[in-house]
């Protein structure tokens, strides 16, 4: 068992990657005050190279810019299954004004080159299901590290993720 367990069942950390996101909704309010709120549809793909899934309960995701919280991302109970790929899609709720009213955004655009680097956290609670038998409670950190360069339309995704017991 302590052979399997080292060789075959050692828990592996899930690869993350992005999809092309999408522009969801584009709020702009002059009065009162100038409010501008954007929502954007994500989709990730999460690789589980494990040999058990994990179930997870609702969380929720947020990403920081230059540690101001300027998006927060609802994420529903999901289950990601053994050894797959499962897509987890989401809004994310772009807090703009926030965004605009931080003072070293102007430096970004200007030393950057029009270059905003983000950063989201995400922990999720659930419990690790191994041979459909066994049933660990489990925590799943990712933290993902972005960059938006607006000038030619792209981005640079980024992402570390690891799974405690």
């Amino acid at each position: 068992m302590v052979i399997l367990y080292f060789t075959i069942l050692k828990p592996k950390n899930p690869e993350i990657t992005s999809q092309p996101v999408v522009l969801e909704h584009f709020e702009l309010m002059v009065l009162p005050a100038i409010k501008l709120n954007v929502s954007l549809r994500i989709v990730v793909t999460v690789n589980n190279r494990n040999y058990g899934g994990f179930e997870y309960q609702n969380s929720t995701a947020y990403v920081t810019y230059r540690g101001d919280v300027v998006a927060e991302v609802p994420l529903q109970a999901d289950t990601i299954p053994a050894r797959r790929e499962h897509n987890i899609s989401t809004t994310v709720i772009v807090l703009a004004d926030k965004l605009l009213t931080n003072p070293k955004i102007l430096d970004d655009f200007k030393w950057g080159l029009g270059t905003l680097n983000f950063t989201s956290a995400t922990t999720l609670h659930g419990k690790a299901i191994i041979l459909k038998v066994f049933k660990k409670k489990a925590t799943s950190d990712c933290t993902c590290d972005t960059s938006l360069f607006l000038g030619n339309i792209s981005s640079h995704f980024d992402c570390k993720s690891s799974l405690k017991f």
